[in-house]
């Protein structure tokens, strides 16, 4: 094998240029741990473009927005995130409102009555609470939620589509980076002696 080696070299050397055979060496393009700056970097261009477009009320720190998507995702409810955030809850939906978070069920009130608060913007929320016979509350969570679905109608979802493809790509990135990789050679290497003296 040696002798294969050192021909191959000398066929080497007599038609290039170069003096020695040296193996060239590149810089990795990055790595799986550099990924959780990656997430947070990306999200924070996200919050940059949504506070240009619409801007932010709430009195939050881009780091607890940015927990604030990450939670949310997981599946915490706002009384969880208030606690984790250490803000009323109040504060968290408003800070949802902004971000275009909008849960599965929102908002409270069925649809005949969403299209009420809907027509009726100018009216006063006691007032509507009264006609409809509902909450005061519901008729102000409505109205957030529905000025909050119409934001994001207007930019395409472009806030939570990006969202989710940048904690997807987390989410993959945790796994490969966790997860024991099965090489599939388990099945074929069962029972197979190892220990074999050559």
């Amino acid at each position: 094998m040696e002798e294969k080696t050192e021909e191959l070299r000398d066929i080497f050397l007599s038609v290039s240029d170069e003096e020695t055979v040296t193996e060239s060496q590149t810089e990795s393009h990055g790595s799986l741990t550099d990924e959780g700056e990656s997430v947070e970097r990306r999200l924070d261009e996200e919050l940059e473009t949504l506070r240009e477009k619409f801007g932010f009320e709430t009195d939050l720190s881009d780091e607890q927005r940015r927990e604030l998507i990450e939670r949310f995702y997981d599946g915490s409810s706002d009384a969880e995130l208030a606690a984790t955030l250490d803000r009323e809850e109040a504060t968290v939906f408003a800070a949802r409102m902004e971000l275009h978070l909008v849960r599965d069920g929102e908002p409270p009130l069925g649809e005949s009555n969403r299209e009420a608060v809907r027509e009726q913007p100018d009216t006063d929320a006691e007032a509507l609470a009264e006609e409809l016979d509902v909450a005061e509350q519901a008729v102000d969570r409505t109205r957030a939620v529905l000025a909050t679905q119409d934001r994001s109608r207007r930019v395409s979802q472009r806030f939570v589509t990006a969202y989710q493809e940048i904690l997807t790509d987390l989410e993959l990135t945790d796994q490969f980076a966790t997860d024991p990789q099965e090489d599939g050679l388990d099945g074929a290497t069962e029972g197979a002696e190892t220990n074999v003296d050559f």
